[in-house]
């Protein structure tokens, strides 16, 4: 399969929803405890670190913010992506990118990424480390960058990569019983993502695809 046609991933049945899982509990998801994660890992086993492929192209390598604003109740940032790019348009991500020959390491991208996308500075991101390399369907080779992000940032979006920047809570991602499985077929061949859909007021935040599963294997992370 080398492309997918044009559908809306909202509209592909749900056949499995985690509930039967154990959320991470509040305790955990503090910046003390998720320091001393990092620093002390557990032996433990990706969930996910692969899609089927469905895009022709050259591998190439990428890192992402999986950043986390330590407010009274901890959230995660993420990005949506503009209408207009050529992959991945209009969905939910976290800010990041190609890596660079510059880059020193994939924390470096990550951060490089995500002043050059939502203006976020440096100073205020602590990272913490990364987790295992998920393999995206269009040939992303990405690394995620797990940091701590002091709640008085601020962020000044460019509109050319970034259509909105929003925060949905830790602990809301971090509870299996909001982590959905779908499954689409096309051409004899079944693809399965998670969703973990999120009511932010009037507006839903459909996480899907990679940066669900990225989430997932951070559920994993800190339940193992």
């Amino acid at each position: 399969m080398s492309q997918l046609p044009a559908f809306d991933p909202q509209q592909v049945p749900v056949f499995q929803v985690d509930a039967h899982l154990q959320a991470v509990p509040a305790q955990h998801l503090t910046a003390e405890a998720l320091q001393a994660r990092f620093a002390n890992p557990p032996v433990w086993q990706p969930e996910l670190v692969r899609e089927r492929k469905f895009m022709d192209r050259a591998p190439a390598q990428a890192a992402v913010l999986l950043g986390l604003v330590m407010r009274d109740e901890p959230t995660v940032l993420l990005t949506q992506r503009p209408a207009h790019m050529s992959t991945h348009a209009g969905q939910i991500a976290f800010a990041g990118g190609k890596c660079d020959e510059g880059d020193a390491d994939v924390a470096a991208t990550a951060l490089r990424e995500a002043q050059e996308e939502v203006g976020l500075e440096a100073h205020h991101v602590q990272v913490l480390g990364t987790l295992p390399e998920y393999v995206t369907g269009s040939a992303f080779y990405v690394t995620p960058v797990v940091a701590l992000i002091s709640p008085d940032m601020t962020l000044q979006l460019n509109t050319h990569e970034v259509a909105d920047a929003f925060e949905v809570p830790l602990a809301f991602l971090m509870n299996p019983a909001n982590h959905r499985w779908h499954r689409y077929e096309f051409e004899g061949v079944t693809r399965e993502w998670l969703s973990m859909p999120y009511q932010d007021g009037e507006q839903l935040r459909f996480v899907w695809g990679a940066t669900a599963g990225m989430l997932r294997n951070f559920y994993r992370f800190l339940r193992a």
